[in-house]
């Protein structure tokens, strides 16, 4: 059992570190030489090292630290060892690949955008795939939220904001700008990393011909299906309740079962970022 944890815990080091080094190429190869940041303490760190002339590796190890031990109280040791594996391979991948050759020019900005948000995007994404962090200021987001009455996400981006609002004073306003653009893409392909192309989505369906539209489900899209029986609050009349979940793919084929059964039903389809257990898998229809 122990051999086997630790087997475990070593592939997800290795794919930390993968992570770490595809995000550092990244930054040393498309966008740093071309005047490009990303948000968080990355993007804190890259200005600092052109400021005062440092490694940027220095800044982002040193930067990362409190927020590791922040991440080591909050979320548990785990999550502060894979965390120090993926800023410690960052730092030093940063350093290794510094003179590096650049791989497109000033000339290519969509380019430079769009490649160095996926390299970002991929290797973040790896790297929290597998239980670690490269950037601190998701940690600094989850404790703030607890005292101010904004959610994580509001916190991120007002933090964000400032960061690129010092950077085009630090490079220019349209590297600001490119760079805002490039934490947008890296963020998009960390959710693709992260949750995968095929996302799910949970429905539930409130219809007076639930058996007609369960059957159909069931027929047409091969997908398992849970009945709940409720309580209307306005007619408290007794219903039954449909839960299924299913692909993005098969989202427009449910709602045709369900116009064709009741085009009166009420519909609830909200995405789900994993499924695990019970019979998702779908059966075959053919």
């Amino acid at each position: 059992m122990l051999k086997s944890k630790l087997a475990v815990n070593l592939r997800k080091m290795i794919m930390i570190i993968i992570g770490a080094a595809i995000a550092a190429y990244g930054l040393e190869a498309v966008l740093i030489p071309n005047n490009v940041i990303d948000g968080g303490v990355t993007g804190v760190s890259i200005m600092g090292a052109e400021v005062l002339e440092l490694p940027l590796g220095l800044f982002l190890f040193i930067l990362n630290i409190p927020f590791v031990y922040l991440g080591y109280k909050q979320i548990g040791k785990t999550f502060a060892i894979m965390s120090v594996v993926g800023i410690a391979a960052l730092s030093l991948g940063t350093v290794l690949m510094h003179d590096i050759s650049p791989i497109l020019s000033e000339k290519d900005h969509l380019l430079v955008v769009a490649s160095g948000g996926i390299l970002l995007g991929v290797g973040i994404g790896i790297v929290l795939r597998n239980g670690g962090a490269l950037d601190g200021s998701e940690v600094l987001a989850v404790l703030v939220s607890r005292k101010v009455p904004f959610s994580v996400g509001d916190i991120i981006l007002l933090i964000n904001v400032f960061i690129f609002a010092i950077a085009a004073f630090v490079y220019s306003l349209e590297s600001a700008l490119y760079s805002a653009l490039t934490y947008y893409i890296a963020k998009t392909v960390i959710d693709i990393v992260q949750v995968g192309l095929e996302k799910s989505k949970s429905v539930q369906i409130i219809s007076k011909n639930s058996k007609d539209i369960g059957d159909a489900i069931q027929a047409r899209l091969g997908r398992s299906i849970t009945y709940t029986t409720g309580r209307g609050g306005f007619s408290n009349e007794e219903t039954e309740m449909i839960n299924c979940v299913i692909n993005r793919m098969e989202e427009t084929k449910m709602l045709d079962i369900i116009r064709e059964h009741d085009p009166g039903a009420f519909v609830v389809i909200s995405d789900v970022s994993e499924v695990r257990g019970g019979n998702f898998k779908k059966r075959n229809i053919h």
